[in-house]
């Protein structure tokens, strides 16, 4: 039994059918669209995709696999009875489990948080809701932080309304990004009519009738609005977790082979908190990749077939600002006040950064940062041009030694984009198996 139809949820399925063609899988889903592509939400924002696009299944898909999702709740898990209460109040029994709920936004406890026209982008659902909302409403305040909020704001400025972007100290990001690469982020949205409002933190949310009419700073300035998004941060969906006696932390805490504290539920995507070889801690991801990849080592565990997770470097590639950014490793530091958590599309392992120095060079809107410590490149950003995120991916996932480099790198107006292809080429000729 599967719990959740999100990337891990379905890599799961497939993982477990490609191992077992007769083992019959329960799909049990809140999400009434199903499974879709969480990431593609902003570009269905700013209409680069249309709906239809955003589902990678078809029905056709779901009926190879042998399982169709049930649009059904779960309650309660009863661990020692192998069985799950449903909301309608039914009962499914299990012989193994996997939790795939994911996470939801955190949720802000300003008042007027409830009103009519404050808006979320947890899901499709809540995407539709924006669109139709910014067809109607033409002024509209983004408070968070992180890539969730800069998507809303994209996609509000792509259907015309007019936006503040609140931000609560003096720069965009500031534990992911440097201040070079928050000013290119922040000077991208202004050129795109963003107003963007530094060190300013948001106090009520103002209505008339029941609608959102405004917002009252901490400072008490009124920014007159109708539509207010939230954009704070993610919470894992761990309440059943707890409530069923599993061990959780921030999500829930699982060992090598996705396997909790229960011998026979194991927990993948979003809600769970894995060990991370490079930071030696259990961190939460939300990431697209690392979902699926546990969604499909669980599977295989749930087969029967004993397989370790190893958690493979924090990776993503997005937009801030419509510039095209990547982000490797371990790249910043500390807790950003516009968030509570992690946002999506995000990893706390970003934020492991030890002593290092940083290497960077930029042309135009171009940027590469890369993150040095002793022997081995910790971690970088890609901004711009792409050429060099996969050498760099690479070599920060195989802690490749570059001492050979690393004093050349810290040279001032050092070419490192130069300097790390001939390494890199370097390398890749020097670990090409010979033939004979």
């Amino acid at each position: 039994m599967i719990i959740g139809s999100g990337a891990a949820g379905i890599a799961a399925v497939e993982s477990i059918r490609r191992q077992d063609a007769a083992a019959r899988i329960v799909l049990l889903s809140e999400e009434r669209y199903g499974y879709y592509s969480r990431p593609g939400l902003a570009y269905f924002l700013t209409g680069e995709l249309n709906e239809s696009q955003l589902f990678p299944f078809s029905d056709r898909d779901f009926l190879e696999l042998g399982v169709r999702p049930h649009l059904a709740r779960v309650v309660r898990i009863i661990p020692d009875q192998h069985l799950v209460d449903l909301n309608d109040g039914s009962q499914l029994g299990y012989d193994r489990l996997l939790i795939a709920t994911g996470a939801s936004a955190a949720r802000s406890a300003v008042p007027g948080a409830d009103l009519q026209g404050v808006v979320k982008l947890d899901n499709l659902e809540d995407a539709l809701r924006i669109l139709s909302m910014a067809r109607r409403r033409r002024v509209a305040v983004v408070v968070g932080g992180g890539i969730t909020a800069l998507e809303i704001v994209e996609g509000l400025v792509a259907n015309g309304v007019k936006t503040h972007y609140f931000l609560r100290r003096d720069r965009y990001w500031h534990n992911v990004l440097d201040e070079t690469e928050s000013r290119i982020v922040e000077e991208r949205l202004k050129e795109h009519g963003v107003l963007v409002h530094h060190n300013t933190e948001l106090a009520e949310i103002l209505e008339h009738k029941g609608r959102v009419s405004g917002i009252r700073t901490h400072d008490g300035r009124v920014v007159r609005c109708n539509l207010v998004a939230i954009a704070i941060g993610i919470r894992p969906r761990i309440k059943i977790a707890r409530e069923s006696g599993l061990q959780v932390d921030r999500g829930i805490l699982v060992n090598e082979y996705l396997r909790t504290s229960s011998a026979d539920i194991f927990a993948a995507g979003d809600v769970a908190q894995v060990y991370d070889p490079f930071t030696g801690k259990a961190v939460l991801d939300s990431l697209w990749g690392p979902a699926r990849g546990q969604g499909s080592t669980a599977g295989m565990n749930m087969a029967g077939i004993q397989t370790v997770y190893s958690k493979p470097v924090a990776f993503n590639v997005t937009r801030l600002a419509g510039l095209t950014t990547t982000i490797i490793g371990k790249v910043g530091q500390g807790k950003d006040d516009d968030l509570i958590g992690i946002a999506r599309g995000d990893s706390e392992t970003w934020r492991q950064l030890p002593d290092s120095i940083a290497a960077q060079q930029d042309f135009e809107v171009n940027r590469l940062r890369v993150m040095l410590g002793e022997k081995t490149i910790l971690g970088s950003i890609v901004m711009g041009d792409q050429t060099l995120s996969h050498p760099l991916h690479s070599l920060v996932a195989q802690r490749v030694d570059v001492t050979s480099i690393r004093a050349r790198l810290l040279e001032p107006e050092a070419p490192l984009a130069d300097l790390i292809v001939e390494f890199w080429t370097q390398w890749v000729n020097s670990h090409v198996p010979q033939h004979a």
